[in-house]
């Protein structure tokens, strides 16, 4: 069988670096992204030492430069591409509201957790083109699902529904990859706190679940598995 290769966004840290991994355990090729190159290669070196086959990119998705450079990097690095996870995201909205919200803190939101995803994604199909399973995992938030949608947190709430949304329409698009976006629960992570009520490996699980499963829907939300409502 061949090895499966996964590029995995924002992955120095928390649930990208967990999603790495368990990418690595399973035998996968990861390329494990983050705009940090000092703390992108020491993520990449700490998977390596257990023996996993894991290498860094330096990618801002934040940057259209730095993911152009990527993608030209990529091509150097992989000849396909089997999964994408758009894991990289921001939670920049403290005590923000949407009557009173900063423009410039929705700007930033939406160029990280959004445009930056966006413009990967387009950039990356001819990688996963050439897989017999492509798939493409935009790590989400209940925050960004009208059926739960609450005050406050507006930038970042907008940016996961405007993801969601995407997802949404390219899986309608691409018929032949696999478009799903994903909720990972309140996670204990430096964006989550140390007060969240999950670890990174259960965050990680339904990540994990729609790279490898095999009975995996196209265009669905999912959380612990299962579909949830929009």
């Amino acid at each position: 069988m061949n090895q499966k290769t996964a590029v995995v966004t924002g992955a120095n840290r928390g649930i990208g670096f967990e999603i790495a991994r368990q990418l690595g355990a399973l035998k996968w090729e990861v390329l494990l992204t983050a705009r940090n190159a000092i703390k992108g290669s020491n993520a990449a070196s700490e998977l390596r030492k257990l023996g996993y086959d894991v290498d860094f990119l330096e990618l801002d998705v934040a940057n259209e430069v730095s993911i152009s450079d990527f993608i030209r990097k990529l091509g150097d690095t992989a000849p396909e591409v089997d999964v994408l996870i758009n894991n990289a995201g921001v939670y920049l909205d403290g005590n923000q509201q949407a009557h009173r919200v900063d423009f410039d803190i929705v700007h930033d939101t939406m160029q990280v957790n959004f445009y930056g995803p966006w413009q990967l994604i387009i950039g990356i199909l001819p990688f996963l083109r050439k897989s017999s399973d492509p798939r493409i995992i935009n790590i989400s938030s209940g925050m960004g699902a009208l059926n739960e949608m609450g005050g406050g947190y507006p930038a970042y709430r907008v940016s996961k529904t405007a993801l969601n949304s995407l997802t949404k329409m390219l899986a309608s698009e691409l018929s032949s990859i696999k478009i799903s976006t994903m909720c990972p629960g309140w996670v204990r992570t430096d964006m989550g706190g140390s007060g969240a009520t999950r670890s990174v490996e259960k965050g990680a699980e339904t990540a994990i679940w729609l790279a490898t499963g095999h009975d995996i829907s196209s265009g669905k939300f999912y959380r612990d598995k299962k579909v949830i409502k929009w």
